[in-house]
């Protein structure tokens, strides 16, 4: 089993921003996806930080991801935008679209922007966050270029991991943030079996022949995971049409679902564009000032207070595990499986990058 180091936010964060550089990306862009990568490793969020670059640099090899994109608004009305990313990665395009559905909602009370041909994003909570602390509900969800969840009765992955997160702010505690694949994990999660040596609970993944998988790096091979609840007894058909919820508003309300005809006929999803959607809300337009966020103090209160089936696991809400992991890496550091720092270690090596989490 590989063993864990646990490493300073600023060892992360400088070497990040030492790849970045060498791959020339712009010092904007190379500042926002830090920010974004390091706040989510010390949110606890392992699979979608620092353990997405090596996933990049591949992209990157491949031709998917450009160093200088041309991140635009290419069509715009007052309470709606739509971004083209130019294959950007996908945190720069991402945050300039939830701070322009922010700036619309506060004018318009709601907005929706979308973005297209972009790449992964990170985290989505990260972005729903963003809103929840200037006071704005905010909701941020994307599909995935590879297809990792097998429809419910079918045995082959079609759609991605198809994440939503929703955040909503309170005034006395930290705002309700809720960030869940449609999937039962994340693709990530099984990355991060797989680099442990561990095996992963029956009902995560399924093999080639459509039968649970629990050995944690023949799942992470095969990526034949389970929309959020398993199988269709617990529900796998709620999950299954959550993602193509999030499909339609990501991939195909911003253009950026299909290559075209396959040589059957058959659409063909496209590997390489991504599409993400935004939503902002501002309370202030439905009610009076910190009206809705005194009455979400008093439903968080609500919830907290119930009694508990074991007094040692007390009842939390989304986003409380969260602010105590911040909490406790800024102070203690990230832990970083072994095997993680030698594939960025290769990455560093291969993009004429320094080597730094190891000093």
């Amino acid at each position: 089993m590989a063993t864990v180091t646990n490493i300073p936010a600023s060892v992360v964060r400088a070497q990040l921003e030492a790849v970045f550089q060498a791959w020339g990306m712009t010092s904007e862009n190379i500042a926002t996806t830090v920010e974004v990568m390091v706040a989510t490793d010390l949110s606890g969020v392992d699979s979608h930080g620092l353990g997405m670059l090596p996933g990049y640099h591949q992209r990157r090899g491949r031709g998917m991801i450009k160093d200088t994109p041309d991140i635009r608004v290419v069509r715009e009305k007052p309470a709606a935008a739509l971004i083209d990313a130019d294959r950007s990665l996908g945190h720069p395009p991402s945050v300039m679209a939830m701070k322009l559905a922010m700036e619309k909602a506060r004018t318009m009370g709601v907005a929706v922007v979308s973005v297209r041909n972009s790449n992964h994003f990170g985290a989505a909570g990260y972005y729903s966050r963003m809103a929840a602390e200037e006071g704005i509900v905010g909701m941020a969800m994307t599909n995935a270029p590879t297809p990792a969840m097998v429809p419910t009765f079918g045995r082959d992955p079609i759609l991605g991991t198809n994440p939503i997160a929703f955040a909503a702010p309170a005034e006395r505690n930290p705002p309700f943030s809720l960030d869940m694949a449609t999937t039962t994990v994340a693709v990530g999660k099984l990355n991060i079996a797989r680099r442990l040596g561990k095996a992963i609970p029956e009902g995560w993944a399924l093999n080639s022949e459509g039968q649970m998988e629990t050995d944690g790096a023949a799942a992470f091979e095969a990526r034949r995971l389970t929309p959020l609840g398993g199988d269709r007894e617990r529900g796998s058909h709620k999950g299954y049409g959550l993602a193509t919820m999030v499909e339609i508003l990501c991939a195909t309300l911003s253009g950026s679902w299909s290559d075209g005809p396959g040589p059957d006929g058959k659409p063909v999803r496209t590997k390489t564009n991504v599409g993400h959607f935004f939503l902002a809300i501002d309370p202030s337009k439905v009610r009076a000032d910190g009206e809705f966020q005194a009455d979400l103090d008093r439903m968080i209160d609500m919830l907290h207070a119930t009694p508990p089936a074991d007094p040692e696991n007390p009842v939390q809400v989304a986003g409380d595990a969260e602010v105590r992991s911040t909490a406790t890496r800024s102070a203690d550091g990230i832990p970083i499986a072994d095997t993680l720092i030698e594939e960025v270690r290769k990455v560093a090596i291969e993009s004429s990058a320094p080597f730094l989490l190891a000093e």
